[in-house]
């Protein structure tokens, strides 16, 4: 396909928009023009039309410049079209079609992690587990992504009723959030019943904090639920690149 025209201006006008983007702190003329690989005089002319549009604005005392308010407004419209369900069911796919096995998206509900995407593999798994399910926090990979991540105060009634029913687990309970968050993902050999394997990671949000967990689940036996089996490793990455689509740029993502 034949590259389409377009204004040279704006684009370069862009490129001194962007240097202001990416700068942690106001710049000086000179500072901005090297970044934006322009002479001083040119990226002057183009932050004058900037500052006039509001995409950017020059501090009054120390005459530095740095993105306006109408940046900010591109920037949180930008944020509020991200459809976590939307954007959450494409990573759905993606990750059944790669690693043929059942993947499910979960969001925190009122009363737990709410499943609302579900793609089935090649191999259905014996589990009545469908879209609208509420997934147990104590004995679930996704339940237990969200008791580690969540604050103690939205997870802790839900944890304590679901290890009344399973009292072996509570003492090495709080050890095994630890371990998922030292891990960054959740791995349980039998998720639910007997039979059944979860691998389960954080999506993270513009904000930091959790915002959905993306989960693969499988024959046990057949998935592999190991910390560096390839199947674990590609939950990981299909999450944390939800994670950047939903505007998260944290430390919390792994390499």
């Amino acid at each position: 396909m034949a590259e389409q025209a377009g204004v040279n201006s704006l684009e370069t006008g862009l490129r001194v928009a962007r240097a202001l983007a990416e700068s942690a702190q106001p710049l000086a003329l000179k500072d901005l023009a090297a970044l934006a690989g322009m002479p001083a005089a040119k990226a002057h002319r183009y932050l004058v039309s900037l500052i006039r549009s509001g995409l950017a604005e020059q501090d009054a005392e120390s005459g530095r410049y740095r993105l306006g308010p109408l940046a900010l407004e591109f920037g949180l419209g930008a944020l509020r079209s991200l459809d976590v369900l939307r954007l959450g069911g494409e990573a759905v796919a993606r990750l059944r079609s790669e690693i043929d096995e059942t993947v499910m998206l979960s969001v925190w509900g009122n009363k737990g992690p709410v499943v609302v995407r579900w793609e089935e593999s090649s191999r259905p798994v014996a589990t009545n587990v469908r879209a609208g399910w509420v997934m147990p926090l104590a004995n679930s990979a996704t339940g237990r992504l969200f008791a580690a991540f969540l604050p103690e105060s939205a997870t802790a009634p839900l944890v304590e009723a679901g290890l009344a029913r399973l009292p072996k687990l509570r003492e090495r309970f709080p050890a095994l959030l630890d371990e998922i968050r030292r891990q960054g993902v959740s791995r349980i050999e039998s998720e639910l019943q007997q039979g059944v394997g979860g691998i389960a990671a954080p999506v993270f949000g513009f904000g930091g904090g959790i915002a959905a967990a993306l989960t693969a689940v499988g024959i046990e036996g057949v998935i592999d639920t190991g910390r560096e089996s390839a199947t674990t490793k590609a939950v990981e990455r299909a999450a944390q690149a939800l994670s950047v689509r939903l505007g998260f740029a944290g430390s919390t993502l792994k390499k």
